[in-house]
């Protein structure tokens, strides 16, 4: 057997497993089949740059799971996951991107094998990584079976952290703060924004003393000025110009766990809008901690950020905010609460969220975010520690 560099103990791992077991009971499911990265990782450790091929892990009700996937990455998940070795099955390299055949004939004829041919399966059908094609290709190989949407099953299940996993996401907020710090050292009239992308990387992956940074599921966001509007553009060439601000969205990462942070960089003297902007975005966000407490609703956190936004003549359309923990490309959420008014979700101890009132008007845009912890009682901890503020620099 491989050395193997658990991040958690056995213990926790069947933790999660029996919170799954209970989900699936929940909803009649014989065998889950889950191939989301964040999700196959939670359950048994694995952590491989495999999820551009299909793979995935099987949860049974009475026995181990097993991981599926690549022939060439069983090497990996004997060294990431916590089962025996005898938990882990392949399917031949010629069944990759093939338009012969498909690695979902190989799954197929293995469930068949165990005698669940005929069982109701849970499969993750709103997810990036399991295609049409695989769906397709599952159900007619498994006439007998019923097929059971179950997107989203493990996600939920991950919503409250261990102590572990805070752990892991405070390793990360510290790194992120040496970003941001970074960030705002470096930035200057003239400077391109693929270098000072390429020192967030630095920043990003050397990490705090013996907490190394792990690659984070989004790459850096930083528009500016009128481009910040767009709240998704990343980087080029170009420089940053003087009297104009540029938004940075970034997160830290260890060991699949993130704890993202935006601030907003100006270049000279800001704008009237933009610091009543600012004013306006901070008071919401310090109410919203507030608000952020056990037992209240999601939708608690999004009204008492409205308010003053909306005090100042700002109405946000999107949400304000999403659980964050461990994850993989293309996205560090977890896919499910959502911090706006329609959302009634209960907070609990040991939630964590990135509450992400971006603002982005026609013209221009402002970002001042946390990574938030609901405690025991009381409002909400911010993971970093840094200035709630429109950075300036003269």
């Amino acid at each position: 057997m491989a050395s193997k560099n658990l991040p958690f103990s056995k213990h926790e791992y069947e933790r999660r497993l029996e919170k799954v077991r209970r989900s699936m009971e929940n909803f009649e499911i014989d065998v889950l089949f889950i191939e989301d990265p964040s999700n196959m990782g939670w359950i048994t450790g694995y952590d491989g740059w495999s999820f551009y091929v299909h793979q995935g892990v099987l949860v049974f009700m009475d026995e181990d799971p097993i991981w599926w996937g690549r022939y060439q990455d069983t090497n990996g998940a004997q060294r990431t996951v916590w089962m025996d070795d005898d938990r882990i099955t392949y399917y031949p390299d010629h069944y990759v991107q093939s338009t012969l055949c498909h690695p979902m004939e190989m799954l197929a004829a293995m469930i068949r094998d165990r005698g669940l041919g005929n069982q109701r399966i849970g499969v993750e059908l709103e997810n990036y990584y399991f295609s049409a094609k695989a769906y397709l290709t599952l159900t007619h190989e498994l006439p007998d079976a019923v097929f059971v949407d179950a997107t989203g099953l493990v996600n939920w299940q991950r919503l409250v952290k261990s102590e572990d996993e805070i752990g892991y996401m405070r390793k990360a907020a510290r790194i992120s703060e040496k970003i941001i710090d970074g960030i705002v050292e470096r930035v200057e009239p003239g400077v391109r924004k693929s270098d000072i992308v390429g020192q967030i990387y630095a920043d990003a992956i050397s990490g705090i003393d013996d907490d190394w940074g792990d690659y984070p599921a989004i790459v850096p966001m930083l528009p500016s000025g009128s481009d910040a509007a767009a709240p998704h553009l990343t980087w080029d060439g170009r420089i940053f110009d003087a009297d104009t601000p540029t938004f940075f969205e970034i997160s830290g990462c260890f060991r699949r766990y993130h704890a993202p942070l935006c601030r907003t960089v100006h270049l000279g003297k800001p704008p009237q809008y933009l610091l009543d902007a600012e004013k306006a975005l901070v008071e919401g966000l310090e109410a919203g901690l507030e608000a952020a407490v056990p037992g209240a609703r999601a939708k608690d956190i999004a009204r008492a950020l409205a308010i003053p936004l909306e005090r100042a003549g700002i109405y946000r359309a999107s949400r304000a905010g999403y659980p964050i923990g461990i994850s993989y490309p293309p996205d560090w959420g977890e896919r499910t609460v959502s911090i706006r008014l329609e959302d009634r979700t209960i907070l609990q101890p040991g939630m964590t969220f990135h509450f992400m009132p971006g603002i982005w008007e026609n013209d221009w845009g402002l970002e001042i975010t946390e990574s938030i912890l609901i405690k025991d009682k009381g409002p909400a901890e911010t993971l970093c520690n840094r200035p709630r503020k429109l950075y300036v620099k003269d």
